[in-house]
């Protein structure tokens, strides 16, 4: 029996009609499971089976050594989503993309296979300017409705630049970055270790904390 019930694989099957271009998921996991790696392989190959255009790729943790370092994989489980050409913009997840957090899978998915990240001209513009990496990690739990809003913008924003990096980070999954980065509520970003972020910002609050972090506007 699959992760998904028929009511989802359906709703899923009509969302990603939408998907214009070939999308590759890349699960990290381990043959001596981790906690949920079983589970996310099973939902990335449920999903893959949903659509001719969405693709799918297992790594071990250990023995694919190769890849964990070509995608700059630090946890598992892990998935990166990758475009066409195997285009890779930086997204990841690390932890199950369950409860809530699996509408930012989905989302994800679909925007890659679009795309087109779905921000404003204003803000694809500015995110042009940024000439340095920014590293954003988004903490989650599978609970918070709130957290898929910031999870998908700090997506948006890695698909329209390469020098940026989003992560979904599960904070009950991985207590030890939960504890280095003070998170006591979610969503909660961190912007290159330095900018901090308390909820879900809509975009243009969100890109001054991402210029911030890079120098491009001034701190208050």
């Amino acid at each position: 029996m699959g992760m998904l019930s028929e009511k989802d694989r359906q709703y899923v099957e009509n969302m990603f009609q939408g998907i214009e271009h070939d999308v590759k998921l890349v699960v990290f996991s381990q043959s001596t499971e981790c906690p949920y790696c079983r589970e996310t392989r099973e939902i990335v190959e449920e999903l893959a089976g949903l659509s001719g255009k969405v693709a799918y790729e297992v790594y071990d943790f250990v023995e694919d050594s190769g890849a964990v370092e070509r995608f700059g994989i630090e946890q598992i489980p892990a998935v990166a989503i990758l475009g066409p050409g195997e285009e890779d913009y930086g997204i990841r997840f690390y932890g199950i993309p369950s409860g809530y957090e699996f509408s930012s899978l989905l989302e994800a998915v679909l925007m890659v296979g679009k795309g087109t990240s779905g921000l404003a001209e204003e803000t694809r513009r500015a995110l042009a300017d940024v000439s340095e990496p920014v590293h954003m990690k988004v903490f989650v739990t599978p609970t918070c409705p709130y957290c898929p809003q910031a999870v998908h913008l700090a997506h948006q924003m890695a698909l329209e630049n390469s020098n940026i990096r989003a992560e979904m980070i599960e904070a009950i999954e991985f207590p030890h970055l939960a504890n280095r980065y003070n998170v006591r509520g979610v969503p909660r970003t961190v912007i290159n270790e330095e900018v901090h972020v308390e909820g879900a910002l809509p975009e243009h609050p969100m890109l001054h904390k991402v210029l911030e972090s890079v120098g491009l506007v001034h701190r208050h």
